[in-house]
């Protein structure tokens, strides 16, 4: 039975390029994978069909013979024989095919090859601190000094985890690669080296300190600079103060997370503060002026007109918080709120009554409009 063409299995025209290849050959592979078709000899045929044209045409040598001669260019003793161009063939595990089949089924199997950096270096892990801060700090900024547990790198085997004179071996069973490959019937499986946990180096003789593990636990104390105008929620990063790496890799990340505590007079939004201020009701119908203290433990004057109302918000520019990597500064707003006066005395309680009845529309515009409207909608 004469051979189909190999650009048609793999459905490309003759001048495809490389990537078409390659694209092609993934599309195919995962249609007619075994895996995805058990028990189907015809999907297991055709998957070692597109297989032979994919390696075929991706060398170019390969390519040149077959576009001039056909599949009699390799009929001599076949891909692997002994024809012209027979002994470039290679098999699972050593390349080629191999190198494209865990791009495409190592998502398949939960991962790609993910290999272990050479000679068991592993990265730190990073580590985290939550630091609370009040809203004072937070405008003015400051140094904290923190103490962080970690792990830092032996100081008798410089990291190494093998004892003083002694080094890491390259392990036996992967030959330092830290992967080893099991053939699993019709292809092969890639996993962790087993003796050396995918290090690719093993220790013989460990180090009595830090017991081969190149690290110990220790506390740290650290500075750290908090810049003025902070937010809450804020991450700080601090580039290497993480754990050590395993066996001289590099250290992690320590990541600080600010937190600020909430104040007595000051609300924040953003850079801006909000600060609530009882006024009497005396000071709040005839006007007045009163002090305020803001954080930078300065005072600024608020005057309020006569017929101030609760709610009235006075706006007092610079006064808010700074805002990080700029000049620039927010703005503190006072709100009125109105007190009522409580425990009134009988003669207190006369004056307000003899004021009640002199009173007209115009002195409470606002309650009179109210209920003047409301009688209006439901009538």
């Amino acid at each position: 039975m004469a051979k189909a063409d190999f650009y048609e299995l793999l459905g490309v025209s003759k001048t495809a390029d490389e990537k078409e290849l390659k694209s092609a050959f993934r599309k195919m592979a995962m249609k007619y994978h075994p895996d995805k078709n058990p028990d189907d000899k015809e999907a297991e045929k055709k998957f070692k069909e597109i297989n032979e044209a994919y390696e075929t045409l991706k060398d170019p040598q390969k390519r040149a013979a077959y576009d001039r001669f056909g599949h009699a260019a390799f009929e001599q003793g076949g891909m692997g024989g002994g024809g012209p161009f027979g002994g470039g063939g290679q098999g699972f595990g050593q390349g080629g095919f191999s190198d494209i089949f865990e791009d495409i089924f190592g998502e398949m199997m939960g991962g790609g090859r993910g290999r272990r950096p050479s000679g068991g270096r592993e990265r730190g892990a990073d580590l985290r601190y939550n630091m609370e801060i009040s809203l004072e700090e937070a405008y003015a900024g400051k140094t904290a000094q923190i103490r962080v547990p970690t792990t830092i790198s032996c100081d008798v085997c410089n990291g190494s985890g093998a004892k003083p004179g002694t080094k890491p071996t390259t392990c036996p069973t992967c030959q330092g690669a830290g992967r080893v490959r099991a053939a699993q019937g019709f292809f092969s499986i890639e996993r962790t080296c087993p003796t050396c946990q995918g290090r690719g180096q093993t220790i013989t003789d460990p180090c009595t300190k830090c017991h081969g593990h190149g690290r110990i636990q220790e506390e740290r104390s650290l500075s750290v600079n908090i810049p003025a105008g902070i937010e809450d929620g804020t991450r700080i990063r601090l580039t290497g103060e993480g754990e050590a790496g395993l066996r001289g890799g590099p250290a992690g990340d320590l990541y600080i997370f600010m937190s600020v505590k909430p104040h007595q007079f000051f609300q924040r939004e953003g850079a801006d503060l909000y600060c609530s201020v009882p006024v009497s009701m005396t000071t709040a119908a005839l006007g007045g002026k009163f002090d305020v203290t803001t954080l930078d433990g300065t005072k600024s004057r608020v005057t309020i007109p006569e017929g101030t109302q609760t709610g009235k918000q006075f706006r007092l520019k610079g006064k808010g918080m700074p805002i990080m990597r700029s000049n620039q500064t927010g703005d503190l707003y006072i709100q009125i709120m109105i007190e009522t006066p409580q425990k009134l005395t009988k003669r207190q309680r006369e004056l307000l009554q003899e004021f009640e009845q002199i009173s007209s529309k115009e002195n409470n515009p606002e309650s009179s409009g109210f209920f003047a409207k409301m009688k209006e909608f439901f009538e």
